[in-house]
């Protein structure tokens, strides 16, 4: 009764005090008392007292629920049976309200039903009892009907703590109940009040795998009686969701498709299309038309295999989601979109005729059929991309929603290009394009028109052939002559950077380039979103006709430097200049030799410049610099390094730079900004230089060497991951990235001595195992037999279960990559060395693994965990089938039942003799749901297994 009255008291509190900081309080201390054992009982007290308030009921209701979902296996045997007759008195006790709590009792109800057995229901399974209490108890019909409605529902509710063998056979009772259940609805059907109930509880139990005929649903009660629903004067929610979910039925694969399901499919379709007048008829409710565009759309959708046939029955439907399509409300339209994008991916899929020849007139014919479709469809969708009069009054949010709707019409005129063809497409556009610029000329220089038609011209710009002679000529010409409104200026140098192919393919007159240079040196001028879209367009003019733009390079070289030194009227910002400095390197990279070091020496001079002057201040100058003063100038390089594909010439550039670059690296090794954004320019260096590298390979490594010692930057490990890359196979390399591979991991091994350190430093974790991975698949002659080896082993198995993904990923690929060492490179004159650091560890590498599949890991990294245990299984046989066995017979009988277990160690048995892989995973998958079922079996798994222990005393 304490108990009781402190529960009322502290929702009285979270709900009626005043003070924010006792309702927390309140609100923390329900949420505890919840995880008790005594909730159990206060909870049932509570609801079977009259004297409790709604507030009250709702939130032991909720408890309840909960209790039941996760927590009965901390119940005895008696109490469970005990706790199936007190929900049925309060399933009768509230059969007429409040819902709240109705519907959180039935759940709980439900959520047993899932843990224990048909026969604790009397025999026959609780769809059975459920019948029997409502012809018994007809005046509680509307808790019951509750409860038939949430059953089906609970099959897929994995709150529920129920092992998977359970819930198996818990869906094939309900499945074997299904004829029950519904004759069971279809009785009710008589009480006018209770129909829309019994629908929506039709529609639930419909979304069970039943395999009830096509041909008996169609003339079913249930079903007529939904059918007939849909032209009340008021549309039923419930009949909607019943057909919605019929339409499914009638085409999935599990229920035999279509063609089994024609019967069902021939009562649905003519039903449906009695609607489409509904769609433009202004004096219906909005809702009502959404509700009967979605039976358009799920028809749409489920019956695309037979539209795709291009019958004339199927263009029917066609032609009325065209009606949708042209529905002015746009959430109302787009709910076609997907159809339209699936039947130009089916219409060819499913042509089964004998020849090629048969199957291509089959192809032609169905284009022909389909083609006005696509048109009228892009001739609906383009006003929908027009900017709004007041959008420079829009919140972000609506900012936001526009964007997408923008994006999402864009999808289906790709959709459309793709069924009529880019060049058809376009023309199609250009019409809306002319009159737009039309609109641009009138007294209110209406500029949206224009915009949104170039827009669209934009999103087909893949599919547009690039020697098409007749519209985009005529487009580009236009360009010019566009008002220099921001938004519109901003399409325009998106649909040029879009057209970059087309510029390369059908420009011969170089006067074109010219003009667009122009216009995007105008955007750059304009705004900062003009000058980001220039920016970018440039980039891909640069990229794809570099070949022509190699005698603009002066002119280019001036747009480049102007931004990149922040002069003029330029408004580029730092991070968009980088498109101008991909772009000049990638035209740099069409010159010749001799021709490209004089043209990335200029390129660099801007870039250099700045920094000199920096350490030409002196130390306590540059020491005392914005990490952003530098890494501007430094990520410009890393992009130079990256885009200018020569490498002799890129490899004299780095060494003449690196009295510059070690400047920085000396006096800024602590920072981490500049250090990522050094070793990222770095990093492209040597990735395009290579061998060109020369010296300067050699002293940057000796300089992270050092640096790494004091400075533990990731930064370093990562930049020396892309040096084993490239340098690890070369013999005359072996001795200094020996040294390396030594000073590093030893410095590493001695950071990551316990998981708080792995918790506080998951970027040295991740790339130091990154790292490992490289070295054991780059160059295993020098890392396998090392003396740092078995210690970075060591160094894993404190690590494999740290909470960060990236860091975890890291560990466990590198443990599969040494069991997989036979695959590697030279690796099989290894395993001796491998097998002599491993088989001493097995065992608790392998515990630890199976900790982390059972819970010391999030599910998300299942995959992963499960690869690297496989892994281990085949490398090491019957010896790591014991380490399983071993470490699985460590978890409670409670937790984990013998059949689980042997399931598991079979999956791993079969694995190890060469069984596909993929077949363990559902066992795998089936112990990760058991052991992580709710919150105690976690804890004792977890308690059990013990993933953190373990000595990392050298084993000798």
């Amino acid at each position: 009764m304490e108990l009781q009255n402190t529960v009322k008291e502290a929702l009285n509190a979270l709900y009626h005090h005043p003070d924010d900081a006792v309702r927390m309080q309140a609100d923390r201390w329900l949420q505890d008392f919840q995880h008790t054992i005594d909730a159990w009982q206060v909870a049932d007290n509570l609801l079977h007292d009259a004297t409790s308030n709604l507030e009250t009921l709702i939130f032991c209701s909720q408890t309840l629920r909960s209790k039941v979902q996760r927590d009965v296996e901390e119940l005895p045997s008696e109490a469970v049976r005990g706790l199936q007759d007190s929900l049925n008195t309060l399933l009768k006790k509230f059969h007429k309200g409040p819902p709240k709590v109705r519907t959180q009792i039935s759940i709980a109800v439900a959520a047993l039903a899932v843990h224990i057995s048909a026969e604790d229901w009397g025999g026959g399974g609780i769809v059975n009892w459920l019948r029997d209490e409502m012809n018994s108890h007809p005046e509680f019909v509307p808790g019951f009907l509750e409860l038939l409605t949430v059953l089906p529902e609970e099959v897929f509710n994995y709150k529920i703590a129920a092992r998977p063998e359970r819930r198996r056979q818990f869906e094939k009772e309900l499945t074997s109940q299904m004829e029950v259940a519904l004759s069971t609805l279809t009785a009710c059907l008589h009480i006018n009040e209770l129909k829309e109930q019994v629908l929506e509880a039709f529609a639930s139990w419909l979304r069970l795998k039943h395999r009830i005929p096509g041909s008996v649903l169609a003339s079913h009660p249930l079903v007529l009686t939904a059918l007939s629903s849909l032209h009340s004067e008021i549309l039923s929610e419930a009949s909607v969701n019943v057909i919605s979910e019929l339409i499914h039925y009638s085409a999935a694969g599990s229920s035999g498709g279509a063609t089994v399901n024609m019967p069902l499919i021939q009562v649905i379709v003519p039903q449906i299309m009695s609607l489409k007048a509904h769609l433009t008829d202004s004096s219906k409710d909005e809702e009502d038309v959404k509700a009967i565009a979605r039976l358009f759309a799920d028809m749409g959708d489920s019956y695309v295999e037979l539209i795709a046939t291009g019958s004339d029955e199927s263009m029917l439907i066609v032609h009325a989601l065209l009606e949708v399509a042209s529905h002015p409300e746009y959430d109302i339209a787009s709910m076609t979109f997907n159809f339209w994008h699936s039947l130009q991916c089916t219409r060819d899929s499913y042509i089964s005729f004998g020849n090629e020849a048969s199957a291509e007139a089959e192809r032609s014919r169905r284009l022909q059929v389909f083609r006005s479709a696509y048109e009228s469809l892009v001739s609906l969708v383009t006003f929908r991309v027009q900017y709004p009069q007041d959008y420079q009054d829009l919140s972000l949010e609506d900012l936001k929603e526009f964007k997408h709707t923008r994006y999402a019409v864009a999808d289906v005129l790709i959709d459309a290009a793709s069924v009529l063809g880019g060049d058809a497409t376009l023309k199609i556009l250009y019409i809306k394009f002319v009159e737009g610029v039309a609109c641009c000329g009138n007294k209110h220089n209406e500029w949206r028109p224009a915009e949104a038609a170039l827009f669209c011209i934009r999103a087909i710009s893949t599919y547009v052939s690039v020697v098409e002679a007749e519209v985009m000529p005529q487009v580009m010409a236009l360009l010019p002559k566009l008002p220099q409104q921001p938004q519109l200026l901003q399409t325009v140098c998106l649909t040029i950077g879009a057209y970059s192919k087309w510029f390369d393919a059908a420009s011969s007159d170089p006067s074109i380039l010219a003009s667009v240079l122009s216009i995007l040196t105008s955007g750059m001028s304009t705004s900062e979103d003009t000058a980001a879209a220039a920016a970018l367009a440039f980039r891909h003019i640069c990229d794809d006709c570099r070949k022509k733009l190699c005698g603009y390079l002066d002119g280019l070289y001036n747009v480049y430097r102007t931004a990149v030194n922040g002069e003029g009227s330029l408004k580029v910002s730092a991070e968009d200049s980088l498109h101008l400095v991909e772009a000049l390197s990638m035209v740099i990279t069409e010159l010749p030799q001799v021709d490209a070091k004089k043209a990335l020496e200029m390129l660099c001079l801007p870039v250099v410049t700045p920094l000199q002057e920096i350490i030409n201040q002196g130390p306590e100058i540059l020491q005392k610099k914005h990490p952003r003063d530098l890494t501007v100038h430094i990520d410009r390089f890393a992009y130079i390094f990256r885009y200018v594909n020569h490498p002799e010439a890129v490899a004299d550039a780095i060494q003449r730079l690196w009295p510059i670059f070690k400047a920085i690296f000396d006096i800024r090794a602590w920072d981490m900004r500049t250090m990522e954004s050094l070793c990222r320019a770095c990093k492209y260096a040597v990735r395009t230089s290579k061998r060109f590298m020369g010296i300067t390979i050699g002293a940057i490594l000796e300089e992270i060497q050092g640096l790494y010692q004091q400075h533990q930057q990731p930064c370093f490990l990562y930049l020396s991951s892309e040096v084993i890359k490239i340098f690890g196979s070369d013999p005359s390399c072996a001795s200094y990235l020996h040294n390396l591979i030594e000073a590093l991991f030893k410095r590493t091994t001695c950071l990551l001595t316990s998981i708080e350190e792995f918790t506080s430093r998951p970027d040295v974790a991740d790339d130091c195992f990154l790292l490992a991975s490289r070295c054991i698949r780059y160059c295993p002659q020098l890392f396998i037999p090392s003396s740092v080896f078995p210690s970075l082993v060591d160094c894993s198995m404190i690590g494999i279960t740290v909470q960060h993904r990236e860091a975890s990923n890291s560990i466990l690929t590198f443990l599969s990559d040494i069991f997989d060492l036979a695959k590697s490179c030279k690796g099989e004159e290894f395993l001796s060395v491998r097998d002599s650091v491993i088989i001493p560890r097995g065992a608790s590498i392998t515990r630890i693994l199976i900790a982390s599949l059972t819970g010391a890991l999030p599910s998300s990294r299942l995959e992963t965990v499960t690869y690297a245990l496989l892994a281990l299984t085949r490398a090491y046989g019957v010896r790591s089938l014991e380490w399983a066995k071993e470490s699985v017979s460590l978890i409670p009988l409670t937790a984990l039942a013998e059949v689980e277990r042997s399931r598991f160690l079979q999956a791993l048995s079969e694995a190890a003799s060469g069984v596909d892989v993929n077949a363990a995973m559902a066992p795998v998958e089936e112990l990760s749901d058991v052991c992580r079922r709710n919150r105690t079996v976690q804890e004792i798994v977890q308690g059990a297994l013990k993933p953190l222990e373990l000595n990392r005393v050298p084993v000798l």
